[in-house]
């Protein structure tokens, strides 16, 4: 008898060069079919200099399109290469950036991984045509997929799926794992010295970092040798470096850009603060990785941050778009030394519940319909 076969169709494969955390998030699931003996194929969108197939992990890695018009092109992949005998014994769709309405155009049963959806705040990052583009495909999600089992990987994901139209009795939440031989306490590397804050992510619009930029001010009144370390490249980062000096905070702002990993997880052990400005999260895994460093966290109140952030136990949460609440917070925790490690301590008891293996299990489950 073969092996049964998963699709896996995501905007990125793991060799993308942008890929992140929703690609981390389905790669250690599809280990997970690996290590039970699926037969396991990923179809990505191509990048510059990929090869149109290759091998990750024990997956076969299959390109086709491009990001542009992956969601397109994926219905004629689906018949020319994944129907008849060729039909996969389930297809999970990790709906990442817009659906590809696979349910539509496949006879194989389709499983719904949802990160997050964009919802109103695509317009903070991408033209108004283009928004409205993505929240009319994001609307259609309810019928297109009525058939589908849903696993979302925060409770706001879920409330935002249900207030779409989702039955609540389809979809299932499993939090994210996190990677505890990166993220941990190391007592070779204290504090830094100077207050000083991190970001790490992205450097995109919808991200926030233009807030904690305008907030910058006011907290440097109160801490004058405040260090802001921002980790991350994206194509906001030039009017990010002009939005500092417009705010007058270009001294106290350092664009480290990409890092390596141990440079990076360095950086957020030493910090006092993780902040995380984002309107709209998945789940939010950066604090959880700050948490597990011993690194207090100050977030956005906002869906997905409000899931991983306990409030006022592993890090403040601020109401998103407030200017004062977000620099008195960081005021707060940069100021108040036994709140920071309070915090900090409570960060890593929360973090060390999240297992990728435990998370990955229970995921497969919920997707093939064996378990939540």
């Amino acid at each position: 008898m073969s092996a049964r076969h998963l699709l896996a169709v995501n905007f990125r494969d793991p060799a993308h060069p942008e890929a992140g955390g929703a690609e981390l998030h389905l790669e250690e699931i599809l280990l997970e079919a690996v290590r039970r003996g699926w037969k396991v194929t990923w179809l990505a969108s191509g990048f510059r200099g990929a090869p149109s197939e290759g091998e990750h992990r024990g997956m076969r890695i299959v390109r086709r399109g491009d990001w542009y018009d992956f969601n397109i092109a994926v219905p004629g992949v689906l018949r020319r290469e994944f129907s008849g005998a060729n039909t996969p014994d389930l297809i999970v769709e990790d709906i990442n950036k817009v659906p590809c309405f696979c349910a539509q155009f496949s006879k194989a049963p389709v499983a719904v991984i949802v990160p997050h959806l964009f919802g109103t705040t695509a317009f903070r990052e991408a033209h108004p045509a283009i928004a409205s583009y993505v929240v009319a495909l994001e609307w259609m999600i309810p019928r297109a997929y009525a058939l589908s089992r849903f696993l979302a990987i925060s409770e706001s994901t879920r409330d935002d799926l249900v207030g779409r139209g989702v039955p609540r009795g389809r979809i299932q939440v499993v939090h994210c794992g996190l990677d505890h031989t990166r993220y941990k306490l190391d007592p070779a590397v204290p504090k830094s010295v100077a207050p000083t804050l991190v970001f790490v992510g992205r450097l995109r619009r919808y991200k926030g970092l233009d807030w904690v930029l305008r907030s910058l001010s006011a907290v440097l009144d109160k801490v004058p040798d405040l260090r802001m370390g921002i980790i991350g490249d994206g194509p906001w980062q030039d009017a990010l470096t002009r939005q500092a000096i417009k705010h007058g905070v270009s001294h106290a702002v350092d664009f480290h850009g990409f890092l390596p990993f141990a440079e990076k997880v360095k950086r957020m052990q030493a910090a006092w603060a993780v902040v995380q400005p984002s309107p709209k999260e998945g789940w939010g895994l950066t604090v959880v990785e700050a948490g597990a460093c011993g690194t207090a966290v100050v977030a956005a109140d906002s869906p997905g941050l409000r899931d991983s952030v306990r409030r006022d136990e592993t890090g403040l949460l601020v109401p998103y778009d407030d200017d004062a609440a977000l620099a008195s917070s960081l005021t707060r925790v940069l100021t108040d030394a036994p709140l920071r490690e309070r915090l900090a301590d409570a960060g890593v008891q929360w973090a060390s519940r999240f297992q990728w293996d435990d998370c990955a299990r229970r995921s497969l489950d919920v997707l093939a319909g064996e378990g939540a």
